[in-house]
């Protein structure tokens, strides 16, 4: 009997990340693991034809990463991103605040009900946090009293998180600074 409640359990949880993954909210892999305890968040299982134990993990899927490090190859030439774009009104957004330095707008792939990016609207050097210099003080200020603004806007100034990705190991996919302003449902910690 608890053989059988384990074989229905396994099969439970990979259908029930199956079906995430093909919902493409997050990919599943499995594979044969001596070394369980290397991964802590993962969901360890018993296969119905098979005495071996199995490991289920989610995780970013590799084109994220991908994208961030193709990205990283041209952070610092100085092409217009497409944030760039944006600040032109080449690119339609949906604006959530404006003034002279910075602009905050929605983001077209949102992880959280609320989410919104603030970038400056002159990247100045600033393709990303690690590049900030003691003359971009005053921006970096900016941005974090305009995430406060926007979280106010949005309704969710009792309960926001702000991110700031730098580098294509944080997948960061545009080397112009952004903050991303999330909320609007219960942030788990830790993150990432």
């Amino acid at each position: 009997m608890i053989s059988a409640q384990k074989s229905m359990a396994a099969v439970n949880s990979f259908s029930l990340l199956r079906d995430y993954a093909r919902a493409g909210r997050i990919v599943a892999r499995v594979r044969a693991s001596p070394g369980i305890a290397s991964y802590p968040s993962s969901i360890n299982f018993l296969t119905a034809n098979h005495s071996r134990r199995y490991l289920c993990r989610a995780s970013a899927t590799h084109d994220e990463e991908a994208a961030a490090k193709a990205a990283a190859i041209n952070a610092d030439s100085g092409v217009p991103t497409i944030f760039d774009k944006i600040i032109a009104k080449e690119i339609p957004s949906t604006i959530v605040y404006e003034d002279d330095k910075v602009l905050a707008f929605k983001d077209v792939n949102p992880q959280a009900p609320v989410h919104v990016l603030v970038i400056p609207k002159v990247r100045d050097g600033l393709t990303q946090l690690g590049k900030a210099e003691p003359r971009h003080g005053e921006i970096l200020g900016q941005l974090l009293y305009a995430a406060k603004i926007v979280a106010e806007k949005e309704g969710i100034v009792d309960g926001f998180r702000v991110v700031i990705n730098n580098g294509p190991s944080a997948c960061q996919s545009v080397y112009h600074l952004h903050l991303h302003v999330l909320g609007g449902r219960q942030m788990n910690w830790p993150p990432g």
